[in-house]
């Protein structure tokens, strides 16, 4: 199938096979737009990431028929967040959501691309040009490919980047992401965020009564020991319920996934007229736990934007939807954004932790009121 498709030309080309890479390939697809897909990865596969989605995006994957029920997710209603030294809140999510692993979800959808006749490729792209109201889309194994459009949905951080000059990618980012699931004795309604010193663990149940965690940490917190499980052992059991979880849960992989370089810079939404969804549009701090929805809420209106666009390869036409996509993606996500940026700042700070537990304890209302700030409204198509 590969050799078919060797500089073939498509109305939308994407790069990255993640959630907003995806969801934009199927709504794209079921219009009858002519999309190729590449990913650098074979699915199934475990990501890094929190397998929290906020139930904002549940009208939406309906209106995509994207039935999720044979998948076993599991709902999530309930919130609990604990300082460094234990106090815990406890709220209802405004919304709620659902759990499931990003192993079983992306494989799926990477399915009904493929069903709907997404052309899928597995290939690393090394380069994206753009001459005259065309792109080429170059891989590593030697093809080019031409296409109308480019979607950029590629994650947190590729060497495409650099290659695209993005600003951001040449600082040096001082966050790590640890993730592993487990089996574990975990209330299943209950998503669960345990801070500790330079960083803080989302806990959270997935298909198949299986715990994921994931934690993010600062590098000054962790070059101060050899690995992950010195690290685990010597600052994250000093949180009480961190402690109790990892001392009965059993882990299900060899060793933990990690990534590094975790930048949680402002990035552009279009560059070089590539279309940016998902993390390499902006990426919202993990406590937030709205990463999977804004990335499928970009999909969305990035995907409508294209199928209404007219046919004609006018520059005109393409800086108009390129304002309107700057334009609508600001407006979904810049709050977002920056209330995870004022929200990890608070998280941080053992002293403001405290203040703020003792504000919560006293006015419990504005935890909810909280997440609100960092989430969005039911997505009506």
């Amino acid at each position: 199938m590969y050799l078919d498709v060797m500089n073939k030309h498509s109305r939308v080309l994407i790069i990255g096979g993640g959630l907003a890479g995806l969801v934009s390939a199927i709504h794209l697809a079921k219009q009858k737009v002519q999309v190729l897909l590449i990913e650098k990865d074979t699915y199934p596969r475990h990501k890094v990431c929190g397998e929290y989605i906020s139930n904002e995006v549940v009208p939406y994957f309906k209106e995509l028929d994207l039935e999720l029920a044979h998948l076993h997710p599991v709902d999530i209603s309930k919130f609990v967040i604990s300082t460094q030294k234990g106090n815990l809140i406890r709220s209802q999510l405004p919304l709620g959501g659902f759990g499931i692993s990003r192993y079983t979800l992306d494989h799926y959808l990477w399915q009904k691309a493929e069903q709907l006749g997404v052309t899928l490729v597995t290939d690393i792209v090394t380069n994206v040009q753009f001459t005259e109201h065309l792109f080429e889309v170059f891989t590593q194994n030697g093809a080019v490919f031409t296409s109308d459009f480019v979607i950029g949905a590629y994650g947190k951080r590729s060497s495409l980047d650099g290659t695209l000059d993005r600003k951001w990618s040449t600082n040096e980012s001082s966050w790590l992401a640890v993730k592993m699931h487990y089996k574990a004795s975990f209330d299943p309604q209950t998503v669960a965020l345990h801070n500790f010193d330079g960083g803080y663990c989302g806990l959270s149940m997935v298909e198949n009564e299986t715990v994921n965690a994931c934690y993010l940490a600062s590098y000054q917190s962790f070059k101060k020991y050899r690995d992950v499980e010195a690290f685990q052992e010597k600052v994250l059991n000093k949180n009480p319920y961190l402690r109790a979880f990892f001392a009965e849960a059993t882990p299900m992989f060899e060793k933990p996934i990690t990534i590094a370089q975790v930048n949680f810079a402002k990035k552009k939404p279009v560059e070089q007229h590539i279309f940016m969804a998902g993390d390499a549009a902006g990426l919202i701090h993990p406590l937030c736990g709205n990463g999977m929805a804004m990335a499928i809420q970009s999909a969305r209106i990035l995907a409508e934007l294209l199928i209404k666009s007219d046919h004609k390869r006018s520059n005109n036409t393409r800086l108009l939807l390129e304002k309107q996509y700057e334009q609508q993606w600001q407006s979904l996500f810049s709050r977002r954004l920056y209330m995870g940026r004022m929200l990890q700042r608070v998280l941080l700070n053992s002293n403001l932790q405290q203040v703020s537990y003792g504000i919560a304890s006293v006015i419990p209302s504005i935890v909810p009121r909280i997440i609100k700030q960092t989430h969005g409204s039911p997505i009506i198509c």
